[in-house]
């Protein structure tokens, strides 16, 4: 979906002579321009819906993250630099970590309703064992992944928690294919190292 994406924004800069309708937007939205923002939701509204629902997979609260994105766009616009990289990109970046903050917000209530459960039942005892030991292997892992540069970390939860690929990951981030696939490759190294495991 993503990559049918790229294609589409190269084929529509192709066609403008190389503009970016999203960021000339942008940067009447940052002036104040209502109209702008209208013309900016109906341009990238269906594409930011898809990119979040792909994420969530509920549609409503897809619904409403996309309001909570078009709100931010309108009061961060000013913060949008044409310089640093195409308006559509820095869009799908915004819904994208939104979308990720609903999951981890969900996962967090689902975490603690799960708690509670557990202390309302009683459990047998290689329930409990088989529970700890998840808990243990789930730390590791955080703490491995703490050990990472940011870029590294993220290309990788991305991956394998995201469900990307190499390719959405790159206009996820707004970087080039080469540099996600290094970032994931000399990620893997260090958890190896940090784990020491053999290549």
């Amino acid at each position: 979906m993503l990559e049918a994406m790229v294609i589409d924004d190269r084929e529509h800069a192709e066609r403008d002579g190389g503009d970016d309708p999203a960021s000339a937007l942008l940067e009447r939205v940052a002036t104040g321009d209502e109209a702008a923002f209208g013309e900016l939701y109906d341009l990238l509204s269906a594409r930011v819906f898809a990119l979040i629902l792909r994420v969530l997979v509920n549609r409503s609260h897809s619904e409403e993250v996309l309001q909570e994105v078009f709100l931010e766009i309108w009061q961060s616009a000013g913060r949008f630099s044409p310089s640093r990289g195409r308006g559509r990109t820095w869009i799908l970046t915004i819904a994208h970590r939104r979308a990720v903050d609903r999951v981890r917000s969900a996962q967090a209530g689902a975490d603690r309703d799960v708690r509670a459960g557990y202390r309302d039942i009683e459990v047998a005892h290689d329930s409990v064992a088989e529970r700890a030991e998840l808990s243990i292997e789930g730390e590791r892992v955080v703490e491995a992944l703490a050990v990472l540069p940011d870029t590294q970390r993220e290309a990788l939860v991305l991956a394998y928690y995201g469900g990307y690929s190499q390719s959405e990951i790159a206009v996820i981030t707004g970087s080039p294919l080469g540099t996600v696939k290094t970032r994931m490759r000399d990620g893997l190294t260090r958890l190896r190292a940090h784990w020491g495991v053999n290549a």
